[in-house]
């Protein structure tokens, strides 16, 4: 009689819990560049383990090209993935590519614009020296039905201008497409500090996965290969509309024998409807 009167509690417990999604953010540094025993050539397979270790159900990549893209969808069965060269609005040069489990979420409508005074051309802003984008997605949780969106974004590493501007930018787009307010996720290398003024409105709409999350990790994301001096946090999740921010971890073990899978660490965290 006892199991019989705790198999119904059990039935409701698990309908009341809070699905969850496991976010992550990695600048997997570009392919083309010439980083010597650091090439993507040398660390790709470190990418597949680490992606395979830590099964995020989403994820953003920044400095992405076709190439690494193909070799990640070739090598980790289960994703789909949305995302356009920033150069051409096609395939050429990076993108902001992001990933996201299929078994598990299904992708409802998605879109790239450029960080620039004509945001929805391939365009390169302001005092950038290079062009910068952001892709959206409108997302479905399979099981429940949650809605959610996922922002991916790369912001300048030269221009403060265009740092400040294409970070309102988002700020502006994220207002506009969520009139409901539904879950909100923002994800990129912001190349700039926590302390850097172009966060304030951004403050203002979402929180950082790093400063809520009751266990939370204050390593550096940027690695710069191992060199110390250059190293600093400038990897980012930022959410909103969700219940709690349970974690924030920077992911910085190696993994197949490779001390670096990218010149950035990945950063994740666990969200809950």
């Amino acid at each position: 009689m006892r199991k019989l009167l705790l198999l119904p509690l059990a039935i409701m417990m698990a309908a009341c819990s809070s699905p969850e999604l496991q976010v992550m953010s990695y600048n997997i540094r570009l392919g083309v560049a010439n980083d010597g025993a650091n090439s993507w050539a040398n660390r790709r397979p470190a990418t597949i383990a680490m992606l395979q270790d830590r099964k995020p159900d989403i994820f953003g990549l920044q400095e992405a090209f076709d190439f690494q893209i193909e070799y990640i969808r070739e090598n980790l069965p289960g994703y789909d993935n949305v995302g356009v060269g920033r150069d051409d609005g096609v395939r050429k040069g990076e993108t902001m590519a992001i990933f996201w489990n299929t078994e598990k979420i299904e992708l409802l409508d998605w879109g790239t614009y450029w960080l620039s005074e004509t945001p929805e051309v391939p365009s390169r802003g302001w005092d950038a020296a290079c062009v910068r984008t952001a892709t959206w997605t409108k997302l479905k949780l399979k099981e429940g039905g949650r809605e959610f969106f996922y922002v991916n974004t790369h912001l300048d590493h030269i221009g403060p201008v265009a740092q400040k501007n294409g970070l309102a930018l988002i700020v502006e787009r994220i207002a506009a497409m969520n009139p409901d307010g539904i879950p909100m996720i923002l994800t990129g290398d912001f190349n700039i500090t926590a302390d850097n003024p172009c966060l304030e409105d951004l403050d203002k709409m979402m929180k950082s996965a790093r400063v809520e999350a009751p266990h939370t990790d204050n390593s550096i994301t940027y690695n710069a290969w191992g060199n110390e001096a250059e190293s600093t946090v400038i990897d980012y999740i930022y959410y909103s509309g969700f219940k709690s921010c349970d974690n924030f971890k920077v992911v910085n073990q190696p993994y197949a024998d490779i001390p670096y899978i990218s010149d950035h660490y990945p950063v994740t965290t666990t969200l809950k409807f």
